[in-house]
């Protein structure tokens, strides 16, 4: 490879993609999590140069969930980066915080952070070739030692999830919040093998074909990062998932606590960086978690939160609640007559709770049932790989349940697929595990508006191929409803959501100016 800048390391990874057709049969196949994913994972390891307990060096925190576990992660992340060594914290015991999370939303390094920032394009490249490099060299022994049929690279995520490792340890970090991508007891990341404190956020029906239908089935996997006499903390969850939960525990040799909402959080004495409502549990797992991470570490003036069911919050622990930056979930972004509203809901669970935060801001902005009646309200919504009619539907009862009139909750619905501009996507967002003839038809897209047709007859329903046109359309009703109320700097509201993937083109397209 002779171009080895950031767009060739970003390019080659993109090669790693599993694509539409190996995903699906995988997904209607029905063999679920392969239960040899973390031999697996070991070996590439190996291949790279890594025997898993050196990633205890980095003191790993490890975090799994349905709904939530990004949050939480970044909640842990901030409250931990108040420790960092500086003029109030002259002796520290963490002086390097790796992030680790899925999926990104406009740029891949966003995926592998170092102290709440995205490593640099400079050290991306770096580190990924690093790991290529050491596989290329790996596939040529076995080729000389005659094994032909072995792959050569691993998967997109275990890529990353490799290379993370790496460069957090040539990093010097020494605090690592991991984030699980799918499931936890065959999950890449799961090749931790000591962190100091593991938690399982909300639980929820999502990843059917890999994880099971049943939420005892989803705890189960969740469950597989749990370590022996290692913390386990968990939001709270329907008995039938928490006696999973427990069990797996036991059989783990450790003991499960199930966090509540925190009486500081509770009473919004505590005013959170994330917003929304039911961000109070996953920051209150967090400020579990941070407390028993920093015990570990030796900070012995922090409560025990497994005998402290909610800690006396720290000003560290404060400043990070309130501090924590969190892109693309709960995020209100302003411009001149529009209030965009951005939520990566992508599952039945979080698209209802994206649509009850978007009813609560509803609220807020109207004066009057009046008011909020007339002044339009525009969606932007695409999920284009889980059963996206599904999703469409239970945004809009949580819409019509959160509010308190009658009256459509949108007045412009538009379904877009999830191309950010005319001319394309950035190398940084391609993604080969769709249906390509879809997306190209806006099969999906014209399936949406039927569906949304059908729910709302009032609503003003348009399909179109970019989310820079959606965009376009959300500002031309803005500019129109300014012109006819009178007032230059009357404000409507848009919700994007439906897909994460969406939610980081739109940033984007925001963001460019477009």
């Amino acid at each position: 490879m002779a171009q080895r800048d950031y767009a060739a390391a970003v390019a080659a990874l993109n090669t790693c993609q599993s694509n539409f057709s190996i995903v699906d049969a995988i997904r209607k196949s029905g063999k679920g999590m392969n239960k040899q994913a973390i031999p697996e994972m070991i070996e590439w390891c190996r291949k790279v140069g890594y025997e898993p307990s050196e990633f205890d060096k980095l003191k790993p925190i490890h975090i799994a969930g349905t709904k939530g576990k990004g949050s939480t992660s970044a909640f842990v992340s901030s409250i931990l980066a108040q420790y960092l060594p500086s003029a109030n914290q002259s002796v520290s015991p963490i002086h390097k915080i790796g992030l680790y999370t899925s999926p990104h939303l406009r740029f891949v390094r966003e995926r592998i952070q170092i102290n709440n920032e995205p490593i640099s394009e400079d050290k991306f490249t770096k580190y990924f070739f690093e790991v290529w490099d050491r596989l290329e060299a790996a596939a040529a022994a076995e080729e000389e030692a005659g094994q032909t049929d072995a792959p050569t690279k691993p998967v997109y995520f275990r890529y990353l999830t490799l290379m993370a490792l790496h460069a957090y340890l040539h990093e010097g970090v020494d605090t690592a919040v991991i984030e699980c991508g799918i499931g936890g007891e065959y999950d890449s990341t799961n090749i931790i093998t000591h962190p100091t404190v593991t938690a399982v956020t909300s639980l929820g029906i999502d990843h059917v074909a890999m994880l099971g239908s049943t939420l005892p089935e989803i705890a189960w996997h969740k469950a597989g990062i749990f370590k022996k006499g290692i913390p386990a903390f968990s939001a709270p969850q329907k008995e039938e998932a928490a006696t999973v939960l427990r069990e797996r525990a036991a059989e783990k040799g450790t003991s499960i606590h199930f966090i509540g909402v925190h009486p500081s959080l509770a009473s919004d004495e505590v005013k959170l960086g994330l917003s929304a409502g039911f961000q109070k549990v996953n920051a209150s797992v967090a400020i579990a978690v941070a407390a028993a991470h920093l015990r570990a570490l030796g900070v012995a003036s922090i409560p025990d939160p497994t005998a402290t069911p909610h800690i006396p919050l720290p000003a560290e622990f404060v400043r990070g609640l309130e501090s924590v930056k969190w892109p693309g979930r709960c995020e209100v972004r302003r411009e001149k007559n529009v209030a965009w509203h951005i939520d990566g809901g992508h599952t039945l669970d979080s698209i209802e709770v994206a649509g009850r935060w978007f009813a609560e801001q509803m609220m807020q902005a109207s004066s009057s049932s009046e008011e909020a009646r007339r002044k339009p309200r525009v969606l932007i919504f695409n999920q284009q790989t889980r059963d996206a009619s599904a999703l469409a539907r239970a945004l809009y009862n949580a819409l019509q349940t959160g509010m308190s009139s009658s009256s459509s909750p949108f007045t412009h619905a538009i379904f877009t697929t999830n191309q950010t501009f005319s001319a394309g996507y950035k190398p940084d967002l391609v993604s080969i595990n769709t249906n390509q003839q879809e997306v190209d038809t806006l099969a999906v897209q014209k399936a949406l508006a039927q569906t949304w047709s059908e729910i709302d007859t009032k609503a003003e329903v348009s399909v179109m191929k970019t989310i820079e046109e959606a965009v376009a359309k959300s500002r031309e009703v803005a500019k129109t409803w300014a012109a006819e109320s009178g007032d230059e700097n009357a404000e409507i509201m848009v919700l994007v959501t439906g897909s994460l993937h969406l939610v980081g083109g739109a940033i984007d397209v925001l963001e460019s100016g477009n």
